[in-house]
């Protein structure tokens, strides 16, 4: 886990880098520089290149001066120390760099254009990146909410906090794409196809910027090859304090979720760890604790860097009588291992990315194979009638949409399989499946009804070797 990458500072010789500095003057510089070229050259006579770099200097602008300071990470103070290039955001730029050029080429290689591509992508990617916040939002509801509504709706829309869910930037991407497609008149079965591989490519940076962010983890595991550790300051480590498993406490839970103020919890002691902190604490069985994050330590943050480096300490009480105080640095430094999901994940995803390009080659070699069948029997006066038949029923061969609807088969079972060693996420209608399991489970049912019908439909209305050259 390495939530933040790099700290760009806040300023640099007294000058802030974004609002009114550095960036701001770099741009300025910049576009000064291009237009005295352009005029040099002739360029700037028609004025449509002066409208171009007007209108994207124009929104540089605005982005430096007003949104990214808005971004800008605070010391214990409230003072601005700098904007984190965050771990996560690197991998959704390269999950969005990697599938979109990725998918270009594909389709250039299907006869469909690299613009189709160029001019779906901006749809699919805020529709996708709504789509997925507001998923996670609805989810996580109670998290969000703050003494004020403006506050809870920033709180919402901080996505460099994190919290995006991957079925909600599929249906939010899915739902955007399709009004897109509609505009272009852009064939929605084949360009599905086109696409469907390179959402797995995304799928295996994503789960990785997860792994960097801490989150999507599963449930306590022992060590292996899947397992993974994240250190304090995590997630992760934040629950096994509060469970009492980091402090050598097993116990039965004397609380419901929302019972206990945010930061605490309280339990039965049923065992003790000989030699833990609890032991050391005096904590012993049949007692009832409650464990409680002591943020006190603030304090021991550098005022140049960010509050949230903070590490909480742990307060043990027993009816309310402080029996223990543990700083961040008694406290383990490490969590105790749990489900890799989103390393699964990932390898899931380059494994299906692979399978899903074998599938379309045979698919592929069927269809070429049923249109050399089909022609020979056109040829051949001596076949008789049933035979021509089976050629046009073999004919079928590849129909476009196929691979897609496979893509979103192979994902939905992924999704339910990961959700059963995670515990991010609740059951729902009175079920021990997880919202993400029910959409899994509608996905996969729409998915093989659709797939049913497609296959049963028939020939898709064009020779075998127009078929595979249609779709690449």
């Amino acid at each position: 886990m390495r939530r933040t990458l790099l700290l760009i500072p806040h300023d640099i010789a007294g000058l802030p880098i974004f609002g009114l500095g550095w960036a701001l003057l770099i741009l300025l510089i910049a576009v000064g520089i291009y237009l005295g070229w352009e005029s040099r050259k002739g360029g700037l006579g028609a004025g449509n290149a002066f409208r171009q770099i007007f209108g994207f200097a124009a929104t540089a602008a605005v982005i430096l001066v007003f949104v990214v300071p808005r971004t800008e990470l605070v010391n214990i103070d409230g003072d601005p120390v700098g904007v984190a290039v965050r771990g996560y955001g690197m991998f959704l730029m390269a999950a969005a760099v990697a599938s979109v050029g990725l998918a270009a080429w594909r389709a250039e290689r299907a006869g469909l254009g690299a613009d189709s591509i160029l001019q779906l992508a901006p749809w699919t990617f805020i529709g996708g990146l709504i789509g997925a916040r507001i998923f996670y939002v609805t989810q996580y509801y109670e998290d969000f909410l703050r003494p004020t509504t403006w506050e809870t709706i920033k709180a919402m829309a901080a996505l460099n906090q994190g919290g995006l869910v991957v079925y909600g930037g599929f249906i939010g991407g899915f739902l955007a794409s399709l009004v897109a497609l509609y505009r272009h008149r852009t064939p929605i079965w084949r360009i599905g196809d086109v696409i469907i591989p390179c959402v797995f490519v995304g799928l295996f940076f994503g789960r990785l910027g997860c792994l960097m962010n801490g989150c999507c983890y599963g449930g306590a595991c022992e060590p292996g090859p899947l397992a993974v550790r994240f250190p304090a300051g995590s997630q992760v480590h934040a629950e096994q304090l509060l469970s009492g498993e980091l402090l050598g406490i097993e116990g039965k839970a004397l609380f419901s979720e929302g019972e206990m103020p945010a930061g605490q919890s309280r339990w039965l002691v049923e065992s003790v760890q000989p030699g833990s902190l609890a032991e050391r604490a005096g904590a012993s069985e049949g007692q009832e604790l409650t464990i409680a994050l002591d943020p006190s330590y603030r304090d021991q943050v550098p005022l140049d860097r960010p509050a949230e480096e903070a590490l909480p300490g742990v307060i043990l009480l027993n009816d309310d009588e402080v029996m223990a105080r543990f700083s961040p640095q008694e406290l383990p430094p490490i969590a105790e291992p749990v489900w890799g999901t989103q390393i699964i994940s990932s390898v899931f995803a380059a494994i299906t990315f692979v399978v899903l390009l074998l599938v379309e080659r045979i698919l592929h070699r069927k269809a070429t194979r049923s249109g050399t069948n089909e022609t020979t029997m056109a040829v051949d006066e001596t076949a008789t009638t049933e035979d021509q038949a089976s050629a046009q029923r073999g004919h079928a061969g590849y129909k476009p949409g196929v691979l897609m609807l496979v893509g979103f088969i192979a994902y939905g079972v992924l999704r339910i399989v990961l959700e059963w060693i995670r515990v991010d996420e609740k059951g729902q209608f009175g079920t021990a499946l997880s919202i993400s399991q029910w959409v899994s489970l509608v996905v996969i049912t729409a998915s093989i009804v659709t797939l049913v019908i497609r296959l049963r439909s028939g020939s898709s209305g064009t020779t075998g070797t127009a078929a595979v050259s249609a779709t690449g």
